[in-house]
């Protein structure tokens, strides 16, 4: 079962992550790390269902900064 969009900002958010302000346009959100180079991009309400390319993308990005 696919997670929620909400679950991966929480996740980012948890990691250190920050929301770059008017980095997004509409339902795309933008968020970055001082150790993370470039910056995660979900789109989608946040009760919306992720695609895996999104899970995967958040995956990556919380396991590069916790190194």
């Amino acid at each position: 079962m696919p997670r929620k969009i909400r679950e991966l900002i929480q996740e980012l958010k948890e990691a250190g992550f920050y929301e770059i302000r008017g980095g997004g346009k509409g339902a795309h959100r933008k968020f970055t790390h001082v150790r993370y180079a470039g910056a995660v991009t979900l789109s989608g309400q946040s009760g919306d269902d992720a695609k895996l390319y999104q899970e995967q993308q958040v995956k990556q990005a919380v396991e590069r900064v916790r190194r």
